[in-house]
Parts: structure tokens; C-alpha cells; sequence
């Protein structure tokens, strides 16, 4: 794995908070932010510059900040589109909670991806409109038909309960998302930690989606990742070998520029924004390169 190292940048991104408002699951409206990431020479008024986006969600207990406060990732991200390492994008940092704080006690699985689950809707109704509404991605406007057009140029990404969150999107928003990067975390869709108790009903599962789906096996990009130290190490390996033998849907490929099916276990990491960073890093430049449509 490439490993990044932290840099002094020159050039330097910025942070924005966009504010919108969503309706909880009680009824109650409220104001949530995302923090949004914007590459060094974003320019407002350059109507005709687009850009790809990336939405990456924080894990259990998070919240939009975890990513910026947990590690330097937006050092990396300054780097890395400043050395032309990636092409510049813009990166949205949400929570899937809906309290005005994150989660507090003990964990709850299923109530925790019930939060999942319900952030789909705020994520297409809510979220991408506010988001996509302001900045230059590839979506001309908000409509239904206009975001649903940029999906090649959307990805959706995550830590632990985000890995869960990504396999959700993936699930429930394929129209609307093209590239997948769940970083230590399984898909929960047959049950909780289904990677571990059921990988390879798992695995037929999202076999079964893409096949039955409006899009062919090439649209999907999968990039996982987790640590041989990770305790998600125990979900998300036993899932993806699953994976890797249904090959008229799922073509595993080491190298990152072929095949629509990635996955990096990475020696000695564990579960930690610190590590799962660096797996980001490692495939940032592959995440929009055209080149990847080579399914040989």
C-alpha cells in the first residue's frame, strides 16, 4: 500500500459548512451541516469548470467533523490533487445521525443502521440538492433527471458504520452513485455484520442487485479496504472473497485501473481514521480514471 506522509502544501483547499433542513423520523425539522471540502482553485464564478464529487461518512458515534478532527486528511487531499497525484474534487463530509449530537451510550446496532437507512432519503432529497446546488459538479442542475445524469461522476465512501452506509448506497442508490469505497465495514443488508455470519448470501446479494439492475457490471467501482488488525478485518474479508467468485459480476483486479472490484488489506493497521486515511489515499487516483472501464 502507498502510505502518505504529511506535507507542507502550498497551494490549500478550503472548508465550507453548507446548512440544509431535514425532517426526522419523529417529525421534528431540523438543521443539519456538511462540511464540504473544495480544492485549491475553486473559482465561484468559472461556470464552465466541473467537478467530481465524493461524499464520506465518519463512523459510529461521529459526526461531520470526525474526518477532519481524527486525522490529516485534508492535508492529504491538498497534497495529493496539488502533485496532480488525483484529479482535484470536492469531498462532502455528512453525518447520518439526526439528533443535534451524535450518538451517546452504548451502541445499538440496529438502531444504528435504522440512522442508515433513513440518511438515504435525506442524501438524495436533502443533501446532494444542497450540496450540488451550489457548487460545480457535473450535475447542471438539481432535478430528479440531472443528478440522476452525473452518477458516473458521484462516489460514495465511508469508515466502519459509513463502509455500512457505503454497501447501503450502493443498495438503495445505484442510479445515483457509480464508484464505492467502504473502508473497514461490511454490507448489513441481510443482517448485521452479515459479511462475517452470512458472507456469501452477502455477496449473492449485491451479485444479484447488479445483475437485475438498469446498469451494467462495468458502471459499478468497488474499492474496499481494512487492516489485518481491524476487528472489521473478521466482516469485510470473508464478504469480498465471496465476491471475488461471482465473476460475471464482480472482476477482482489488483490493479486498481482494471477490473470494477478492489480490495486492500493493509498489514498491521487497525480500526482507526489513521489508517483507513491512507487506504483512501491509495486510491484516489484510480476513483474517477476513465481507464478503469477496462474490465480485462
Amino acid at each position: 500500500m502507498k502510505q502518505y506522509h504529511y506535507h507542507d502544501v502550498d497551494f490549500r483547499g478550503t472548508i465550507e459548512r453548507v446548512i440544509y433542513t431535514v425532517t426526522t423520523p419523529a417529525g421534528k425539522i431540523l438543521n443539519k451541516y456538511a462540511n464540504v471540502y473544495l480544492p485549491y482553485g475553486y473559482d465561484a464564478s468559472d461556470l464552465a469548470k466541473r467537478y467530481n464529487i465524493l461524499y464520506l461518512m465518519h463512523g459510529s458515534g461521529g459526526n461531520p467533523d470526525a474526518w477532519l478532527d481524527c486525522c490529516p486528511i485534508k492535508n492529504m487531499l491538498d497534497h495529493t490533487f496539488s502533485t496532480r497525484e488525483a484529479e482535484p474534487m470536492i469531498v462532502v463530509f455528512p453525518s447520518f445521525y439526526k439528533e443535534t449530537i451524535s450518538r451517546t451510550g452504548k451502541r445499538d446496532a440496529n438502531y444504528e443502521y435504522q440512522n442508515v437507512l433513513f440518511f438515504l432519503q435525506e442524501l438524495i432529497c436533502a443533501l446532494m440538492p444542497a450540496v450540488e446546488g451550489r457548487y460545480h459538479t457535473y450535475a447542471e442542475s438539481t432535478s430528479e433527471k440531472d443528478l440522476l445524469a452525473a452518477r458516473g461522476h458521484r462516489a460514495f465512501g465511508g469508515f466502519s458504520m459509513g463502509g455500512a452506509t457505503t454497501w447501503a448506497v450502493l443498495t438503495h442508490c445505484p442510479e445515483y452513485f457509480s464508484r464505492f469505497v467502504p473502508l473497514s465495514g461490511d454490507c448489513w443488508e441481510i443482517e448485521p455484520l452479515g459479511g462475517r455470519s452470512k458472507p456469501k448470501e452477502t455477496a449473492q446479494f449485491l451479485h444479484d442487485l447488479i445483475r437485475n439492475s438498469a446498469f451494467a457490471p462495468e458502471d459499478f467501482h468497488i474499492f474496499a479496504a481494512t487492516g489485518t488488525e481491524d476487528a472489521a478485518n473478521q466482516s469485510l474479508t470473508p464478504q469480498i472473497e465471496e465476491m471475488k467468485q461471482l465473476t460475471d459480476v464482480f472482476h477482482f483486479s489488483e490493479d486498481c485501473a482494471c477490473g470494477n472490484l478492489h480490495f486492500l488489506l493493509a498489514n498491521g493497521e487497525v480500526h482507526a481514521y489513521e489508517a483507513v486515511y491512507q487506504y483512501l489515499y491509495h486510491y484516489l487516483p484510480y476513483l474517477f480514471a476513465e481507464c478503469r472501464r477496462n474490465l480485462s
